[in-house]
């Protein structure tokens, strides 16, 4: 059982950045974060395999957030920049030891921490 631990939801004016944070209990081979707007189907933001660093990102957030681990620390990170306030939701970190499947497929994740608040004010 690998628990995670997100970490870094603040309230923030748009055109700011925060960075996410989210610490492992053990290794898993496919990390991921999503989000969930108040009304919205949760989604997936961006992931990143642990052993080879390739990262996927949901088009709305391409060249704003930047998806990224430490290894030593089995921690994963969110930097995001250029915050809007469509950025608001509920930030998940997910985790998964199964290998082949696609990124944005929730179901495929074995672990979920239990998420931070993001709030974007305009």
């Amino acid at each position: 059982q690998v628990q995670l631990v997100e970490s870094g939801g603040a309230s923030v004016q748009a055109g700011g950045s925060l960075k996410l944070s989210c610490t492992a209990s053990g290794y898993t081979y496919l990390m991921a974060w999503f989000r969930q707007a108040p009304g919205k189907e949760r989604e997936g933001v961006a992931a990143i395999y642990r052993s080879s660093d390739i990262t996927y990102y949901v088009e709305s957030v391409q060249g704003r957030f930047t998806i990224s681990q430490d290894n030593a620390v089995n921690t994963l990170y969110l930097q995001m920049n250029s915050l809007t306030p469509e950025d608001t939701a509920m930030y998940y970190c997910a985790a998964t030891v199964q290998y082949g499947i696609h990124w944005r497929r929730q179901d495929q994740y074995n672990y979920w921490g239990q998420g931070t608040q993001v709030t974007v004010s305009s």
